[in-house]
């Protein structure tokens, strides 16, 4: 079984490297490649990946690679963890909203669109060769905004998943809080990518006990402080959000807080000089204590389940993915990308049932889902106009205003990135 990373120079690289190791009775990985333009970060990513191997007796080969042909020809999966532009222009999509009052943040509002015309086109680009080479291969999405992006490359006809680490992150979180074993505890997780809830937490599958009423009851305070949000409206709502909610539910305050803050990227960007000096010791044959900070926690888990189940080895039965709605959310189009509980196989993601969803709910989500379209749209075609109606439409600016200047803003930002501008 070949894999291919490519951004495999991400520090992220060696959690997912690790992952791969431990687990490999679940994923027997013969050849991992790591690709990647950065050949500096490269050189110490793959230096450290075989150490991981080596010293967790992996018998899998790791090669890296700057050539992306090289890299996914004959691939059985490969995974996407791209960062158009870098930290750089992260910390642009963090910081130019806010000069709108708008929150500043990589995925979510004005921000999140940027991401989403950068990376858009050199997703694609990528596809298309995989397809070219390997036409069975599957795509396994973890490149930001999630939904979008594989949306793109649904409709464009490709073998593709979306990959997203919350609902694990929050279902091992679940687990401790219970004393259970994660593989017992099911989500009912429903939602778009960075735009999700848990309405259930069931113990022993899709139709077991719900026991979020005693998780609330019992840890409802933890919970809350995990999430930055107020005890009281979790109890009034009944469900645990994702923390991306937190952008919609307290938008204002957290304006004002990043306002007083450095951005996350200058934080994440300090944080990866540390780790790649880390990673240059040959005698680190092991994930630095450091890398749990950068975030991404359980990425490789939820990794090695999902290519496990496409390519017939195995995994959990049922796991939380970004695919096509096809009904499963009646009040969103069949082409929406939704994040909810799926069984995955060798055909793909089938979502399972939803109960019926909670219209304060539902309304975001297809507030969202409209936005998510002509965000689409945009990276697809260009143009001012369709990237202000894209601003437009997003429940966090819905001003004209705003859109204008963040129109405005945006393309200024990232003309270098974007074709047509």
């Amino acid at each position: 079984m070949k894999l291919t990373v490519v951004g495999g120079g991400s520090t992220y690289t060696p959690e997912l490297v690790d992952g791969f190791a431990r687990l490999r009775d679940t994923l027997p990985v013969e050849e991992l490649v790591l690709m990647d333009p950065a050949q500096d970060r490269l050189e110490l990513v793959g230096g450290l990946a075989r150490r991981i191997f080596a010293r967790q007796d992996h018998t899998g080969r790791i090669t890296t690679t700057n050539s992306l042909d090289e890299a996914v020809d004959g691939a059985d999966a490969v995974l996407l963890q791209l960062r158009v532009g870098g930290q750089a222009a992260r910390h642009q999509d963090e910081t130019w909203p806010l000069e709108c009052g708008c929150v500043g943040q990589e995925t979510t509002g004005a921000g999140g669109l940027a991401k989403a015309l950068r990376t858009v086109p050199v997703v694609l680009d990528i596809a298309d060769r995989v397809r070219r080479t390997n036409p069975r291969a599957w795509i396994i999405d973890f490149t930001n905004p999630v939904g979008i992006v594989t949306r793109a490359l649904l409709q464009a006809g490709h073998k593709a998943v979306g990959l997203c680490n919350v609902a694990i992150g929050l279902q091992r979180k679940f687990a401790a809080l219970l004393s259970a074993a994660p593989s017992d505890i099911h989500l009912d997780h429903v939602g778009l990518n960075h735009l999700t809830w848990e309405t259930a937490v069931r113990l022993g599958g899709p139709e077991g006990e719900d026991v979020l009423p005693k998780l609330l009851g019992e840890h409802g305070d933890r919970i809350a402080a995990d999430l930055r949000l107020p005890r009281p409206l979790l109890d009034t709502l009944g469900v645990v959000p994702s923390y991306y909610l937190r952008y919609y539910y307290a938008h204002d305050e957290v304006v004002r807080e990043l306002r007083t803050k450095p951005s996350r990227a200058a934080e994440v960007a300090s944080m990866e000089s540390e780790l790649l000096a880390l990673y240059a010791d040959p005698a680190l044959d092991e994930k630095p204590e450091l890398l749990g900070k950068r975030g991404g926690a359980f990425y490789s888990e939820a990794a090695v389940d999902l290519a496990a189940a496409l390519l017939g080895g195995g995994g959990t039965p049922y796991q939380a993915v970004n695919t096509y709605n096809r009904g499963t959310l009646p009040f969103l189009p069949d082409d929406a990308v939704i994040e909810v509980q799926a069984a995955v196989g060798a055909q793909g993601a089938t979502p399972l049932p939803v109960r019926p969803v909670d219209p304060l709910y539902a309304g975001l989500m297809a507030g969202v889902t409209a936005y998510e379209h002509l965000a689409l749209e945009a990276a697809l075609h260009g143009g001012r106009d369709r990237v202000f109606r894209a601003l437009l439409s997003h429940p966090l600016i819905g001003q004209y205003a705003y859109a204008e200047t963040l129109t405005d803003r945006l393309i200024a930002h990232n003309r270098k990135h974007l074709a047509w501008a």
